[in-house]
């Protein structure tokens, strides 16, 4: 897929597929969105408002309200490609996010997750 496909693409329709992997494994999504927001700063609120809004992937990282400085903490392989080499922004972003999600629904305790302590 095109990367300017993926940027168009609205968050909702990614989000039901991060529910059902976190789910699928036990975990839930609350937890999720705790992952979400320690990412972005976006609160429950802001949330489902996007959720319900439309908003594509682009403006949903263009407008975080914080983005986590220990997100950077964030390496390993996704899709095949280790995250800590994407040097395009907002891919970067993205991929960050779904390695959260693996690490989620691999089992990882939220501390370890979280990159706390």
């Amino acid at each position: 897929m095109p990367t300017h496909r993926i940027y168009s693409m609205s968050f909702a329709s990614v989000y039901p597929h991060y529910v059902a992997k976190a789910e699928k494994k036990g975990r839930t999504r609350a937890e999720l969105d705790r992952i979400i927001s320690w990412h972005t700063g976006y609160g429950l609120g802001d949330l489902e408002r996007i959720l319900s809004d439309g908003t594509d992937f682009e403006t949903f990282f263009a407008k975080a309200p914080a983005l986590n400085p220990a997100r950077m903490l964030v390496t390993g392989l996704i899709c095949g490609v280790r995250v800590e080499e994407i040097e395009e922004p907002l891919m970067r972003e993205i991929r960050i996010l779904d390695r959260l999600v693996d690490e989620l629904a691999k089992g990882r305790k939220m501390e370890k997750i979280l990159r706390e302590g």
